[in-house]
């Protein structure tokens, strides 16, 4: 008789595997690559454009230039005039929006599937026929400098990110925030941006996802009629960005502001990414974080939340969705007395006892069943689905990486997570930081040593993920 957990496993084993969509691609002329992910469940479509550039690919001087430039595409071209766009979108029903990332820029709309060709149309004309002026770039700059001041330097938790991602990253662009430095944002030209679209938005720099109630001969008519006439950009500079330098020894920071209510510390070690036709370490890092840091039954939760009583607070997180290097993370919040010095101590001696103690085989069998069951209910919705896709295709990975991950996951056994965990645990890649008040405002740090770089990305401590989004609303 099956136990539960394995009945459970057969049936989403039984399930759509990768999602309802049937998945299919093609490549224009001018090089624009195609993902058609076709599901007729509703009479919806999203329609998403994926431009392989980001924060990471600006020069240096010029940092949050790409975000600048998606918040200048809701500008004019020779058909539409400023803001037009979010109009007509919204006129015909739909909603569309934008975000940024270090390793792309991606512009979407949701619409019934009878407004797909005008979506396209649309996005076709701002590819290549933006309209820009020194009156568009004095009044979205003054936009960007204020969503900065609000979602940075008035959260001491994302000034504290910045902080720890310079101090990671001494060289690689990862380590400059994407919304970018205020100093070089507020220095942000009319060339500044021009130089950015010219070089990067081309078909031939781009993916285009359509997801929803289509078929692949309707979008393939649709987007050889309004992307098919868009020139190339002849010799694309390469994605190749400066990589860190051996990293040979620990550093740590302390970020002090009076507005912190409650200290906390997090530790980051640079890990490898998801690489083409090679995702096993990724996969295994990505159970090794379920397993220590997802939720109330995790082992620092256990140990830490309801074992010693230490913590308030207890997780860890990667992300191995990246064209280079990434990190992996944990983070503690002290219970209250219990000094950020003692936390450390505590969450390094849970670290080292699970070392030594290896994986619950019940729990690892859990965790595979609940990461499968999220990717089966994740494509139930387009948007998730095409985003899936999307991230992955611009940080260098195929449709087939994509296809495949689900049962990489599923193939990776407990053996390979914990040599992957004492490979990615080397203090000498690490960064550890500290939030806390004031001196005489709350707790107060251990000591440091010398000092990290300063600043980048911003994100609470639940999140710190280095590839944080800005969103245009």
């Amino acid at each position: 008789m099956l136990r539960p957990l394995a009945a459970l496993s057969l049936a989403l084993a039984a399930a759509v595997p990768a999602g309802a969509a049937e998945v299919s691609s093609f490549t224009l002329e001018n090089g624009l690559d195609v993902v058609v992910l076709e599901d007729h469940r509703a009479p919806v479509v999203v329609h998403m454009v994926w431009y392989r550039t980001g924060a990471a690919d600006e020069r240096p001087g010029v940092s949050g230039v790409a975000h600048y430039l998606e918040h200048l595409m809701f500008k004019g071209t020779d058909e539409l005039e400023p803001g037009e766009f979010s109009r007509v979108v919204a006129a015909n029903g739909g909603t569309d929006n934008a975000f940024t990332s270090y390793d792309y820029t991606a512009y979407f709309q949701r619409v019934a599937a009878d407004r797909l060709g005008l979506m396209m149309e649309m996005e076709a004309d701002r590819m290549r026929d933006l309209q820009l002026d020194d009156r568009d770039i004095a009044t979205e700059l003054r936009v960007v400098q204020e969503e900065r001041n609000q979602r940075i330097e008035n959260d001491p938790g994302a000034l504290f990110s910045e902080q720890r991602s310079a101090a990671q990253y001494l060289n690689h662009p990862y380590g400059r925030p994407i919304i970018g430095w205020m100093d070089e944002v507020e220095a942000l030209e009319l060339e500044d941006a021009l130089e950015f679209y010219e070089t990067f938005y081309a078909p031939n720099n781009a993916i285009l996802i359509v997801a929803g109630d289509v078929t692949p001969d309707e979008v393939r008519a649709l987007a050889v009629e309004h992307y098919g006439p868009l020139e190339t950009t002849e010799n694309l500079p390469e994605r190749t960005r400066p990589q860190e330098p051996p990293q040979l020894a620990e550093r740590r920071l302390t970020y002090e502001d009076p507005r912190v209510a409650q200290p906390y510390f997090i530790r980051t070690y640079l890990a490898p990414e998801r690489d083409p036709g090679d995702q096993d370490e990724a996969a295994a890092l990505t159970l090794l974080a379920e397993i220590l840091g997802d939720g109330q039954s995790s082992e620092l939760a256990r140990r830490l939340q309801f074992g010693t009583g230490e913590a308030l607070y207890a997780s860890a997180f990667y992300d191995g969705t990246a064209l280079d290097d990434t990190t992996f993370g944990l983070v503690m919040v002290p219970a209250p007395g219990v000094p950020l010095d003692e936390a450390e101590a505590a969450l390094d001696r849970e670290i080292a006892d699970f070392l030594e103690d290896g994986i619950d085989a019940d729990q690892l069998d859990r965790i595979k069943t609940q990461l499968r069951a999220s990717q089966i209910y994740e494509a139930d919705s387009m948007q998730s689905l095409a985003r899936r896709y999307g991230a992955a295709l611009t940080s260098g990975l195929t449709l087939d990486d994509v296809a495949a991950w689900p049962d990489v996951l599923q193939s990776v056994t407990a053996d390979e997570i914990m040599a992957a965990a004492r490979r990615v645990f080397d203090r000498d890649r690490a960064v550890t930081g500290f939030l806390t008040a004031s001196q005489g405002g709350g707790d107060a740090a251990p000591a440091t040593g010398d000092t990290a770089p300063a600043a980048p990305p911003a994100s609470s401590a639940a999140d710190p993920q280095p590839a944080a989004e800005e969103m245009i609303q």
